[in-house]
């Protein structure tokens, strides 16, 4: 596990980016989307070779890095489900305002794990 600045109170340290690391993480935070993320990774690792390139593996770390972090921090899931569950209010404005926060958090949230 790495070390990152102190967001308060996270549930557990970020991981390091390999696979097996990401999937301890997830069964601590957010143990029902294991299911998810073995598919995911199946059809990474697919279009992997059938591209030949790396970039579909690369992106599935990246995106299941970014949305640990979300899980692991109370601060950001806070907002992060407030944002999913005004998504689509009927008011534009606050559906507006709801993907501007979902965009932001989810920007932070990348930020936090490429550094």
């Amino acid at each position: 596990m790495s070390t990152q600045a102190d967001h308060g109170h996270d549930l557990i340290p970020r991981p390091e980016q390999t696979p097996d690391a990401l999937r301890a993480a997830l069964a601590v935070v957010a143990p029902g989307r294991l299911g998810e993320m073995q598919a995911t990774k199946d059809e990474a690792f697919a279009k992997a070779v059938e591209w030949q390139s790396l970039s579909p593996v690369q992106s599935w770390v990246l995106i299941w890095a970014r949305d640990i972090e979300i899980a692991r921090r109370p601060d950001l899931w806070t907002r992060y489900s407030h944002a999913k569950s005004t998504l689509e209010d009927d008011d534009p404005v606050t559906a507006q305002e709801a993907l501007r926060e979902l965009s932001a958090v989810l920007e932070e949230a990348m930020g936090a794990v490429r550094e």
